[in-house]
């Protein structure tokens, strides 16, 4: 197990490296290509649009199949996805390479449902919070990496070497699971359930209450993430002139908190106050960071608002996570999952879809506070959900 594992951890630095070089970078380009605050956002929001169609599939794909042809497809995909955004040279190129990117989203599912594979039930929120802080060491090396890859001038980025060191990290990511990484899906226990797609991650939601619930929780945060995320780089540009390598610095101060939380503190955490108890604690830190950001008169307070976000997010996301894999049986672990991150790609379509009218119309604090009251709900929900647990057999 400790083989996969650390294939699976590598496998998940290295796929999610690429994705982040690009983080803060895409906003910079639609910029140079004269498109609007109002419709950046949509553009980073149409990735999230496509996964959200996509996921249920993929997860259906991993069940029936197995989880590696599952992942090497995905990243063949994001690897194209690349090509296109390295050759944009107008906002439509921009919007297609975020589409293919999107449509072909299915890695992320494969390889939470990879780690619950070879989980025990004892140590599963371990090895989720494991697998989420290699995620999240992707995310957290990626936007500065990309910051200084593109410089740090707003006006003069080089947005094409980014591009170039994404597809590298893709190709590599592909031979790590080809050569690497053994199938975790037997076949005698792969699913014959038919795949539905979106509506059957909607009917799965709908069998599982808990589910439900902390898919809906999870929506709530992942909404407020991804209005933060999306309009973050417009905001720092226009607030304090900061080009591509400040914003990922910047990013960083979300990234590595939340990395800290999920690779080590979630393992002394979870067992001493549970996942739920954990998630609510993460909730309620995250709300107060986007309120700080939003509020701050200075860049000072801005960094102590996103660290804030950070440990909200490290402390919430491997928690709900564990909570939503033990509502599965392990023939359908896979769509589970799927619809479990489906409910987070929902959130991320809303998010950027919003930001960016509501950025341009209410005021540049209006965003980080909206995100915060799109979050409190997230605390009732996890309370109802911990009312009605009965974990389903792993």
């Amino acid at each position: 197990m400790r083989a996969k594992l650390a294939t699976l951890v590598l496998f998940c630095v290295v796929d999610t490296l690429g994705f982040g070089i690009l983080v803060p970078l895409v906003p910079y380009m639609a910029d140079r290509f004269g498109t609007p605050p109002q419709l950046i956002t949509p553009i980073l929001g149409s990735y999230s649009l496509c996964q959200l169609l996509a996921a249920p599939w993929w997860g259906r794909l991993s069940d029936r199949y197995g989880r590696r042809p599952i992942m090497m497809s995905s990243l063949a995909g994001a690897c194209l996805s690349y090509v296109l955004l390295a050759l944009a040279h107008n906002s439509w190129w921009l919007l297609a390479s975020r589409m293919l990117a999107g449509f072909m989203a299915g890695n992320i599912a494969a390889a939470f449902a990879y780690a619950a594979d070879v989980s025990s039930p004892q140590r599963r929120a371990a090895t989720l919070g494991l697998v989420g802080a290699a995620i999240g060491t992707g995310f957290a090396l990626g936007p500065p990496l990309g910051g200084l890859l593109a410089g740090a001038d707003p006006h003069q980025a080089d947005f094409l070497r980014p591009a170039l060191v994404s597809i590298g990290t893709s190709l590599l990511a592909i031979l790590l699971v080809a050569l690497l990484l053994p199938e975790s899906h037997a076949p005698g226990a792969r699913s014959s359930v038919p795949l539905r797609g979106l509506g059957g991650a909607w009917r799965l939601l709908h069998e599982r209450p808990v589910l439900a619930l902390l898919a809906a929780a999870t929506l709530s945060v992942t909404c407020s993430q991804a209005i933060l995320e999306s309009i973050f780089a417009i905001w720092a540009l226009h607030r304090y002139g900061f080009g591509p390598r400040a914003v990922g610095l910047l990013l960083f101060g979300i990234a590595l908190p939340a990395l800290l939380m999920q690779g080590g503190l979630v393992r002394v955490l979870v067992p001493r106050f549970g996942e739920l108890r954990l998630a609510v604690a993460g909730v309620t830190a995250f709300v107060a960071g986007l309120a700080v950001v939003g509020t701050g008169p200075v860049l000072g307070l801005t960094i102590l608002g996103l660290v804030l976000c950070g440990i909200g997010l490290g402390a919430y996301n491997p928690s709900a996570s564990s909570l939503a894999s033990r509502q599965s049986t392990g023939s359908d672990r896979g769509a589970v999952l799927g619809a479990y991150v489906a409910s987070g790609s929902l959130a991320r379509v809303i998010g950027p879809f919003t930001s960016g009218p509501v950025y341009a119309g209410a005021g540049p604090a209006a965003p980080f506070l909206m995100g915060a009251c799109l979050t409190l709900p997230a605390l009732w929900l996890l309370r109802a959900a911990g009312r009605r647990m009965q974990p389903y057999a792993s």
